[in-house]
């Protein structure tokens, strides 16, 4: 598709092969691809946009399918003008491209508490879309507020009414692309903090396949399922462990598996397509309903069209 886009400091590309920007390294084309250099150039960039040009904000893809046909968008992709971070008390503001691994070593330095953060994959800009959280921990509890620039090209700040934070999820408006995120972090001993994540590191590891091309876990938690409708049967499940039960631990669609050592991990074991990875977990999500009655939702992000 054919826009007229507005010159920028930054840089364009067209026809971007989105599969070397997301961690499963699947998907088509963007139409284009924008790289901003600093805030104004985004926003000169959203404001002189035709409104009728979809935009799609990508972090680091590492919760993201694209389907094979690609994306009839321009991508906007923050680099290294949105990766800063700095602390001071209590109080970490960071890029919303700065790394959550990186933003929580950064703040355990300063005997700030964000320890959760380091195992998740991603950047802090894609942590608050999706409120992620790990060890009882969320994104939403350490919250302080955000800064965005809207379609129209306008910058506004976000506070915690804002979000609309719940399980994995929170609230944005259409288009907007969040630029910075200020943290409020408990302060702690620096050696303990490091340890800790140390600690949670080794346990990911032995648990979860890091060393595989997947997008991190597949399907939310089913929480507050109860399989007789009384309210006093309600319990909270497992993703895993429903998929287990079906037997898909390891099920495999084209190069697209489940994984062997986290059945909520969905893979690319080589040469898998969009089509294959999508196709495997719809089955999936199929067979735990027919099961049990429960359904499965996708917590990886699946945007764009089908391929030929």
């Amino acid at each position: 598709m054919r826009y007229d886009l507005p010159q920028v400091r930054g840089t364009l590309t067209p026809n971007k092969d989105l599969s070397t920007l997301t961690w499963l390294r699947v998907g088509g084309p963007a139409d284009w691809l924008f790289q901003p250099t600093d805030v104004a150039d985004l926003q000169a960039f959203m404001a002189a946009l035709p409104p009728e040009v979809p935009v799609f904000p990508m972090g680091v893809g590492s919760n993201l399918i694209v389907r094979d046909g690609g994306l009839r968008a321009v991508v906007i992709r923050l680099g290294r003008g949105f990766n800063g971070i700095t602390v001071e008390g209590e109080t970490v503001t960071a890029g919303a491209a700065a790394l959550d691994a990186h933003v929580a070593r950064r703040a355990a330095d300063a005997g700030a508490d964000l320890t959760f953060l380091r195992t998740i994959p991603g950047s802090i800009g894609g942590a608050v879309r999706m409120n992620a959280g790990c060890y009882g921990s969320y994104t939403a509890d350490v919250f302080g507020g955000a800064e965005a620039v809207l379609r129209d090209g306008s910058l506004i700040r976000l506070g915690p009414d804002d979000m609309n934070f719940r399980y994995r999820q929170s609230d944005l408006p259409e288009g907007a692309v969040l630029t910075s995120v200020t943290l409020r972090a408990p302060l702690a001993e620096a050696a303990v903090l490091h340890a800790r994540m140390e600690d949670q590191l080794a346990k990911r590891d032995a648990t979860q396949p890091t060393r595989d091309r997947s997008a991190g876990s597949t399907f939310r938690n089913p929480a507050g399922f109860s399989s007789t409708g009384r309210a006093d049967d309600v319990h909270d499940l497992k993703a895993w462990k429903v998929i287990d039960d079906v037997g898909l631990r390891g099920a495999m669609r084209g190069g697209a598996q489940m994984s062997e050592k986290h059945s909520n991990f969905l893979i690319n074991t080589g040469g898998a397509t969009a089509a294959d990875l999508e196709g495997l977990g719809e089955e999936v999500r199929k067979k735990v309903y027919d099961s049990s009655g429960i359904t499965l939702e996708w917590e990886i992000m699946r945007i764009g069209e089908p391929g030929q």
